[in-house]
């Protein structure tokens, strides 16, 4: 009976241990990539990007951390470098990008430089030139101005004068085409007169109202 009940015993062990070793040999081993592996990675993906492949942006992993440094000319680029650096292997980004409106392109910062300082040096004569030429055409205007709002307040000092001393004794003072009104007169209705006339008067922008109401002296 022993003899029997043996190699049963021993095949069934065999049946009940063949899947687990079957299964541990087989199970699948998930290995994180290398962090170079993933450097590469990102840094092919911002060579790719037609915005972002002009500027000089470095990347770094270490354990699954993503830092990116470099210089951007705007926000939005930041973000955008932020985004592309998200692939597999990443579980977080360090994004230390800094934003320059004046962030160079790669390879091309010297000539940049170049042409932007004689760029400066051209702007800077024509600058100059047009500066000369400016002054000299507004002083001349300056003195015609001039001339003409001296005349036009006289004339307007003595349009008001004559038309508001009609309404009492009022004094009429004028400069840069503001009248300033003062003196008395007997009603508000000749008040309002000095003022309606000093307001209508050719040459005047602005009247400044001082006028009492009072008996005639």
């Amino acid at each position: 009976m022993k003899n029997f009940l043996g190699p049963i015993v021993c095949a069934a062990a065999l049946v009940a241990l063949g899947p687990v070793s079957t299964f541990a040999a087989q199970a699948p081993t998930t290995a994180k990539p290398a962090n170079k592996n993933i450097d590469a990675r990102i840094d092919q993906r911002l060579k790719a990007d037609p915005t972002l492949k002009k500027y000089n942006i470095h990347v770094s992993v270490d354990n699954g951390v993503a830092t990116l440094t470099g210089t951007v000319p705007t926000e939005a680029d930041r973000a955008k470098a932020a985004d592309i650096a998200k692939v597999d292997g990443v579980t977080r980004v360090d994004n230390q990008i800094v934003v320059d409106l004046n962030a160079g392109t790669t390879g091309t910062a010297g000539t940049l430089k170049k042409d932007t300082k004689e760029g400066a040096e051209k702007v800077g004569e024509k600058t100059k030139e047009g500066t000369k030429a400016a002054y000299g055409a507004t002083k001349s205007g300056a003195e015609k101005a001039g001339e003409k709002t001296k005349e036009g307040g006289e004339k307007a000092v003595d349009a008001t004068k004559k038309a508001a001393s009609k309404t009492g004794e009022v004094h009429v003072d004028a400069k840069n085409h503001v009248v300033t009104l003062s003196g008395t007169v007997t009603s508000e209705a000749g008040r309002a007169r000095a003022v309606e006339i000093a307001k209508t008067t050719k040459g005047v922008d602005r009247v400044i109202d001082k006028i009492t109401i009072g008996p005639q002296k």
